[in-house]
């Protein structure tokens, strides 16, 4: 992870800046531990270097991961962050990233196990007031849903 990484929190939400080198949802992550922040919601954008795109297969209760390289725009960042059933930190991160290959414009969405930043990303975290939000084991499709007990 890049050392750059800078946040301010102004009323109820954080907003992170990162630079070249950080690595996105584990900087999440890692405000989130250092303000106490249980569980949120955060948004973003930003030029990225790489990111582990995934597909989940419920068929194989299992995510396909794809690994794209090169200048990408990080077009649109959606996600979560809650507390799992043994209390730690866990993430439910989307994007939408476009990119070029060769003359053509293309573009690669789905979950997120990574991204790399390029040159900055900008990242608003929103935590959850009031309440927590915790993740609870579905068997069924082998992966964990949002639980408000």
């Amino acid at each position: 992870m890049g050392d750059l990484m800078e946040y301010r929190k102004y009323s109820n939400t954080v907003y992170i800046r990162m630079d070249k080198g950080d690595e996105i949802i584990a900087s999440i992550l890692e405000v989130c531990r250092k303000e106490g922040i249980s569980s949120a919601v955060f948004s973003g954008i930003g030029g990225c270097s790489e990111a582990q795109v995934q597909t989940f297969l419920p068929e194989r209760k299992a995510f396909e991961t794809q690994t794209l390289r090169g200048m990408l725009e990080l077009v649109s960042l959606s996600g979560n962050v809650i507390t799992d059933d043994r209390g730690e930190l866990s993430h439910h991160t989307h994007a939408l990233l476009s990119y070029k290959q060769g003359e053509q414009h293309c573009v690669a969405a789905g979950h997120m196990k990574s991204i790399t930043v390029l040159y900055t990303a900008e990242i608003e975290l929103r935590p959850v007031v009031g309440g927590t939000i915790r993740r609870q084991f579905d068997p069924e499709t082998g992966t964990g849903f949002w639980s408000f007990q």
